[in-house]
């Protein structure tokens, strides 16, 4: 889905992304304030991305999802698990630059839920 680049299109894609990483992050019970900072601070960096390569904001989603997982890796810890795998590791964001972002357990080779569905 190849946007025209215009601000309001962009605005969408950031807004969009914001809430598919909230929404994981609440239902992994890790959305608390000074995690929510983090994801604004990921908004907020991908914004000047996106204004730069307004064509990348099919990308936007799993950008931002793979920016909180790093912070969260420096402040909170590996997030999120996998749920299916004893040995504790994070999921990873498939594909790394690429539409309809998905996590994954790499262990397994399996896709977990789409980025934003965590909880479903």
């Amino acid at each position: 889905m190849a946007m025209d680049g215009g601000p309001d299109m962009c605005e969408a894609a950031l807004h969009s992304a914001r809430a598919l990483v909230l929404a994981d992050l609440t239902a992994r019970d890790v959305a608390q304030a000074e995690i929510v900072s983090l994801v604004e601070d990921a908004v907020s960096a991908r914004r000047w991305w996106l204004e730069q390569w307004p064509d990348g904001a099919e990308y936007v989603a799993g950008l931002v999802a793979q920016d909180v997982q790093d912070a969260l890796l420096e402040t909170y810890g590996r997030w999120p698990l996998c749920p299916e795998c004893e040995e504790p590791h994070a999921l990873a964001v498939e594909p790394e630059l690429g539409p309809d972002p998905h996590w994954v357990c790499e262990a397994r080779g399996a896709v977990v839920a789409p980025v934003g569905a965590l909880g479903a």
